[in-house]
């Protein structure tokens, strides 16, 4: 049998989501036309794939099953639509740049200029992004390629270190820190930190708490569940709560938002920023910003026993 349109994916929303309200949501339909589409689904299919209760819904041992090889299905029909949209891209002579809070253009203004005269034909448009999730490969469905603080690691995304960068502290004006020109790891791995959205992924949230120096997160987080720069400037200027940034996002925000200090943390090791992408949009065009980047980063290779003290590090 052939599916009509978005019901695989109406059904693995509902499923991932365990409500018929929030799942709609996320698709951006209304909730009866979902319940109804769901409906039909079970009907055409002649099984029973929810339990429908106060709660919300949880699956059958059917619905267990066919979620499986629907979820497969729908990911590899967005994976299709998202190639053939880079490659339509590409045709164009675009390329679809995401970046979080700093925008390349900004934060790597240099190498982004020198790109841009090396390839005037080249159209690059930048697209922010919510804060990576833990699959990586769907959080780039939507552009060719990313930079940001290295994300979680996957088997269809290809990384390619850019520069590093030293952690900075975003702290609320009346914070207690707020003075200082430069804080230690010590003055504030015991503050309290943002919290972030449990759709973020806790790896690379974790890096902006000093996990990697505490070994663990921090024993006092708020109530936030921040998923992008926005929701953190917001959380930061409503409380008394501390966040890290990559000094180029710092900068940026700190000179453009009233409310909110900024101080380096000079021992935290400094973060990679990466260049990210799907390996199957490698088209003509990102591969050559891929090789541009590539040529631009290896005359100045990081010492890493510098960057592990949070040492001199290229910008």
């Amino acid at each position: 049998m052939s599916f009509r349109r978005g019901q695989l994916e109406y059904f693995v929303a509902v499923a991932e989501n365990g409500q018929m309200t929030s799942a709609a949501r996320r698709l951006g339909i209304a909730q009866p036309a979902l319940s109804q589409a769901i409906a039909q689904l079970e009907a055409e299919l002649g099984l029973k794939l929810l339990d429908r209760h106060a709660r919300g819904v949880t699956l059958t041992r059917a619905g267990e099953a066919f979620y499986e090889k629907a979820r497969i299905a729908v990911a590899a029909s967005a994976a299709a639509q998202s190639a053939a949209r880079s490659l339509a891209r590409a045709d164009e002579g675009a390329i679809d740049f995401g970046f979080l809070g700093a925008p390349p253009s900004l934060a790597g203004r240099v190498e982004m200029e020198a790109f841009a005269s090396a390839y005037p034909d080249v159209v690059v448009r930048y697209r922010e992004l919510p804060f990576p999730t833990r699959d990586t490969s769907s959080w780039l469905d939507e552009v060719d390629v990313a930079a940001c603080h290295r994300p979680p690691s996957h088997p269809e995304v290809w990384s390619r270190p850019l520069r590093y960068e030293r952690r900075i502290a975003l702290l609320p004006a009346g914070h207690r820190l707020a003075g200082r020109s430069e804080l230690l790891v010590a003055d504030v791995i015991d503050e309290t930190f943002i919290g972030f959205s449990a759709s973020v992924d806790p790896g690379w949230a974790g890096f902006w708490t000093l996990d990697d120096h505490r070994g663990g997160p921090p024993a006092a987080i708020t109530s936030d569940r921040v998923g992008n720069p926005q929701e953190v400037l917001a959380a930061l200027v409503a409380g008394a709560a501390i966040t890290l940034v990559p000094e180029a996002a710092a900068l940026l925000l700190g000179s453009i938002v009233e409310g909110i200090a900024v101080a380096p943390v000079c021992d935290a090791a400094r973060g990679e920023i990466s260049l990210v992408g799907h390996a199957d949009r490698r088209n003509p065009l990102v591969q050559s910003l891929i090789d541009f980047t590539e040529s631009w980063t290896s005359a100045a290779q990081p010492d890493p026993a510098a960057l592990r003290q949070g040492g001199t590090a290229p910008s």
